[in-house]
């Protein structure tokens, strides 16, 4: 069993925002695969994907971004998934747009989303998979730069790097093996 959380605020008005670039590989996944949330419940929306023989879970908050761990921690006691089963995604100011890391252990870096999961989890051991949106540039507020969409330019490069993340996601579902799949998907 897997569990695969987007990070991301709730409701139209962040549709396309940088801090939503978790649900959009969530969402990204989903649309290819032929998927779609099915359910509510631990304030989040969820489904499930039976693939391979292996029950694998989808999850976007809607505690917007500050509390995703209320609706993570419940989710995975209520399905009994362990802290390796799973991957969180989210954005990072310190890679520049079209960049990718991913990592299996850290700190929240700064990122209020992953400071609540390791809070509630009590522990910062376990996957996710970085997503560079880039600083804030011009006197922009970080605040602001995380809330607003991509630029015409770097939407180009998102959408292909929201792509990767995918492939890198199918990987790991495949293969059960989330060193090997950073072997791959942290190349530059």
């Amino acid at each position: 069993m897997k569990l695969i959380i987007g990070l991301g605020n709730p409701g139209s008005k962040y549709d396309g925002t940088r801090h939503n670039i978790g649900f959009d590989v969530v969402d990204r996944f989903l649309d290819k695969h032929s998927l779609s949330m099915t359910d509510q419940k631990f304030r989040a929306d969820y489904t499930s994907w039976h693939h391979n023989g292996e029950r694998i879970y989808f999850m976007k908050p809607y505690t917007y971004m500050n509390l995703s761990g209320e609706a993570v921690l419940p989710l995975m006691s209520y399905f009994g998934i362990g802290m390796e089963d799973i991957l969180v995604i989210y954005d990072d100011l310190d890679l520049e747009p079209g960049r990718i890391r991913l990592r299996r252990n850290g700190s929240s870096g700064g990122h209020n989303g992953m400071k609540s999961i390791i809070e509630m989890l009590g522990s910062q051991e376990f996957n996710r998979i970085k997503v560079g949106i880039g600083r804030p540039s011009g006197g922009w507020k970080v605040v602001d730069h995380v809330l607003a969409p991509f630029s015409p330019e770097d939407r180009v490069t998102i959408d292909a790097t929201i792509d990767r993340v995918v492939e890198a996601i199918e990987h790991w579902i495949e293969h059960d093996d989330f060193s090997a799949t950073m072997n791959i998907y942290n190349q530059k």
